[in-house]
């Protein structure tokens, strides 16, 4: 089970969601606005900023978040609140 970051914590109560761990099988988060369902993130095979940040350290934690930014580029929902939540 993944553990839910401050950090991330923080990031979605200043964009109006509430984080919760993921019901589903393979996903870290489940995101709500309100009490509405709006989607799961993140998979627990891979890490993220906050992750990486704790494990590995602030210098390794930017790169991979570059690297990240890079990959994903699709202007779904889900990518968005990926990258504003988890990264």
């Amino acid at each position: 089970m993944y553990d839910i970051t401050d950090y991330t914590r923080e990031r979605a109560r200043k964009l109006g969601y509430t984080v919760k761990a993921s019901v589903h099988r393979g996903r870290k988060i489940d995101v709500f606005k309100g009490d509405k369902y709006i989607t799961s993130l993140g998979d627990t095979r891979y890490g993220d900023y906050p992750t990486f940040l704790e494990s590995k350290g602030r210098p390794y934690a930017e790169e991979r978040r570059r690297l990240y930014h890079l990959r994903h580029t699709h202007p779904t929902l889900r990518e968005k609140l990926g990258k504003l939540l988890l990264w």
